[in-house]
């Protein structure tokens, strides 16, 4: 009776598997595979902010520390679900665990992670398509094995005209199994494409915590901040490595990077993932690809070289386009690094470096200034035209490149999107990326209106624009709150090591957590804005 009941029990399990997966697939087929990326994407980061709001609420904040509001919780998840690290409190209140969390949510809504996921996602269902046309291939098979064997019995004249039928069939026929390898090719593409991908986010990221980890234990300056903070060095060295290569901007310590402004060092271990997570990593695939195809996988390789356009990958460029995306980025670096020496190199900001210390803290601040967000100065007191230029830095999506040749080809997703939108009265009505910033920065306006008037040094329009651009751009930088410009000073005012935003009110976060969702998700209206004619 006992083996019946297991056996039973065992069935019982089986069958509820089953289903579960039946459940699961038909999900998938019905709901994902149909639906538009928009709203996959959409979708896929509120539910991963809402998650990470609730597992941070049931985890115990550090000890000694305050236990955040839920809107900071949850401006801290949807903040780390974007890589965008704005934050409205200081780091060293999450405990251990829930910089766990944190860390996970930064490697699973990094840019790298997710388009992966996608390519493994249509390399799957293309599949499926795929097999479908199994059949029709064999049958046509078949079919040309019979007709290469006429039947002997009958007339010349009719076996004339049926050879003419036949060849003319057999010639469609095997353009037919020709596209259907082709498609065989392109899927074998992409799912070797994402398994590229898979390797190289392993790599980057083994490298970077084993060489973060080892700078750690062996310079006893860095090593002495994680001890005085609390800090464990495997924590800190795998939640940096995603934060950076994620280009969140996200450190476990309040100050940020500026606690290790004099460990040059790391900082030299930290720029070139700021740079392979970031704008350098079309360049670095298409590297990559190149040197796969004279060793293992050719064709699939060469396939994915030379189409790059029909594998609509974005990351995945041509060649004179990745080496010119190469060519814009060490220009920006090289322009930002110029004017930041030549106006802050003597500043309180880089007051005791040396030059060697300066030299690489100003290099690692321009790098951070493109969607990465790690800083080692206090960006409130460098001069407004560094400012103003982190902030068209910021702007600028990562992959803003100059390119000098004429391009007619567009995009295969963008060129369908603008079809499938171009006779819809809304598509129509978009507005373009700049638009939607300003009308952002007004509401924040209205919302912190009487801040503005009772602190305007704090609460100055430069400020809030560009902690918005920060926002929008899923950078991080911000120029933070100091008492010390309260025009009524405040005797209960503390600085604290935290975002501007962190001083807003609640409506005011509330507009620059949608700013952070449109920010991550502007892919899909970068072409916004046509129907409208500046003339």
């Amino acid at each position: 009776m006992v083996k019946v009941a297991i056996s039973v029990k065992k069935l019982r399990l089986s069958s509820l598997s089953k289903s579960v997966y039946f459940l699961v697939v038909s999900f998938y087929h019905f709901v994902v595979l149909r639906a538009n990326p928009f709203s996959i994407e959409l979708c896929y980061f509120l539910s991963l902010s809402f998650l990470g709001f609730w597992v941070l609420k049931a985890l115990n904040p550090a000890p000694d520390s305050f236990t955040p509001r839920n809107l900071d919780l949850f401006f801290t998840s949807v903040s780390a679900s974007t890589v965008s690290s704005m934050s409205t409190v200081e780091m060293e209140v999450f405990s251990d665990t829930q910089l766990v969390v944190l860390t996970v949510l930064m490697f699973v809504g990094g840019e790298v992670f997710t388009s992966m996921v996608g390519l493994h996602l249509r390399g799957s269902n293309q599949n499926k398509k795929l097999w479908k046309t199994d059949t029709k291939v064999d049958s046509v098979n078949n079919e040309l094995r019979v007709s290469s064997h006429p039947i002997d019995q009958v007339e010349l004249g009719v076996v004339g005209i049926q050879d003419s039928e036949n060849s003319e069939s057999r010639t469609e026929d095997q353009s037919h199994i020709e596209s259907v390898d082709s498609e065989y090719l392109k899927c074998n593409s992409i799912k070797f494409l994402g398994f590229v991908v898979l390797g190289y986010l392993l790599v980057i990221h083994v490298l970077g915590v084993t060489l973060v980890s080892l700078y750690l234990t062996l310079v006893s300056s860095a090593r002495d901040v994680l001890k005085n903070k609390g800090l464990k060095l495997f924590t800190f060295s795998v939640f940096l490595t995603v934060s950076t290569f994620a280009s969140c901007g996200f450190v476990p310590t309040n100050e940020n990077m500026i606690v290790f402004r004099k460990n040059s060092g790391l900082l030299l271990i930290l720029i070139p993932q700021i740079l392979f997570g970031n704008t350098l990593f079309p360049s670095c695939l298409w590297i990559l690809l190149w040197f796969l195809r004279k060793s293992v996988r050719k064709a699939e390789s060469n396939y994915l070289l030379k189409n790059t356009r029909e594998i609509g990958y974005p990351h995945l460029l041509p060649s004179l386009h990745s080496w010119l995306l190469v060519a814009t980025v060490c220009g920006f670096l090289f322009l930002q690094f110029t004017l930041f020496c030549s106006m802050e190199w003597n500043s309180e900001g880089l007051s005791g470096l040396s030059t060697y210390q300066k030299t690489i803290g100003v290099l690692f601040q321009s790098a951070n200034s493109r969607h990465a967000g790690e800083t080692i100065v206090d960006l409130s007191i460098i001069s407004s035209a560094i400012l103003v230029l982190f902030v068209v830095m910021m702007y600028l999506p990562p992959y803003t490149s100059f390119l000098p040749i004429k391009d007619d080809g567009q995009h295969p997703q963008i060129s369908e999107r603008r079809k499938k939108r171009g006779g819809k009265i809304v598509g129509n009505l978009i507005l373009s990326q700049l638009s939607y910033l300003v009308i952002f920065v007004i509401l924040i306006c209205i919302t912190e209106r009487e801040k503005m008037k009772e602190d305007p040094l704090n609460f100055n329009v430069l400020n809030i624009v560009i902690e918005t651009v920060s926002a929008y751009g899923n950078v991080g930088f911000t120029t933070g709150y100091s008492c010390k410009r309260q025009l009524k000073p405040d005797g209960n005012c503390k600085d604290k090591w935290f975002g501007f935003s962190g001083k807003w009110s609640d409506e005011g976060k509330i507009v620059l957590i949608v700013v952070m969702f449109f920010g991550r998700l502007k892919k899909f209206n970068m072409d916004g804005g046509r129907a409208w004619k500046l003339l």
